[in-house]
């Protein structure tokens, strides 16, 4: 088996709004290899142009992607599967079946859509242990959600770990505890499921929903990559005049 090419499109950020509600800002990759073209959660509506013009930059149209893998519902990481009508959408079959019942406008899971991925053609679940892809399988990963998945990459030098929202950022990898989620104790149960796996192999990547990608040194997790996360305001008189507020800190 051939490795894949990994790459992030969209990188996650581990923020949260304080008066405009959920900031929404999750990881997008991209998986080419073994005769696929696949993403790894695709986003919301904010999400869209960076989306195509991510895929644009490695000289793909949203119609050459072959599969959708969704670690779980939730608008900021399931809504775009509309983007791709000739990709095979998978996900959780535990997850969309707790997904279509959720009351309509209470919650993050984005009623129409998943009503129209249940029905659709095109969706493919997934069960706990299932090959997805060649060499990527699915686990079980509730907490944040029911039926939440993450998957295991399995390549020649490293493996990756795709943990979606089960473990959100490394806060939530380091204490084992997480914002949003439906009962804390299966959340510790799927963390400690993640840093298994994550110490199975050295060198083994971590990619989580919303925060950069990490490695163990010593047992400690540490970012790859260089955080870039910014804002800006018109606050003047003018639209060619813009406040830049940096949402990073020095490292």
């Amino acid at each position: 088996m051939e490795d894949y090419q990994l790459d992030i499109l969209v990188q996650g950020y581990p923020g949260k709004s304080v008066c405009h509600g959920g900031l929404g800002w999750s990881t997008i990759v991209l998986l080419r290899g073994n005769g696929h073209v696949a993403l790894i959660d695709v986003g919301t509506f904010s999400h869209r142009a960076n989306l195509i013009a991510g895929l644009a930059r490695h000289g793909l149209a949203p119609e050459e992607v072959t599969d959708v893998i969704l670690t779980h519902s939730h608008h900021d990481h399931a809504i775009n599967w509309v983007l791709f009508p000739r990709a095979a959408i998978w996900i959780g079959a535990e997850e969309l079946a707790w997904s279509v019942k959720e009351p309509w406008g209470r919650t993050p899971v984005p009623e129409l859509y998943v009503r129209e991925l249940a029905g659709s053609a095109q969706m493919k679940p997934i069960r706990h242990g299932q090959t997805v892809l060649p060499g990527l399988v699915a686990y079980d990963a509730p907490g944040h959600t029911p039926g939440h998945m993450m998957f295991v990459l399995t390549g020649k030098e490293r493996d990756v770990i795709f943990t979606g929202d089960a473990a959100k950022n490394r806060v939530e990898l380091l204490t084992r505890a997480a914002d949003m989620t439906y009962d804390p104790a299966v959340t510790a149960g799927s963390i400690e499921a993640m840093w298994a796996l994550w110490r199975r192999r050295p060198g083994t990547l971590l990619v989580p929903g919303h925060d950069m990608p990490m490695v163990l040194e010593d047992d400690k997790p540490v970012f790859v990559g260089k955080r870039e996360a910014a804002i800006v305001a018109w606050y003047d008189t003018d639209l060619e005049t813009t406040t830049r507020f940096e949402l990073t800190i020095a490292q």
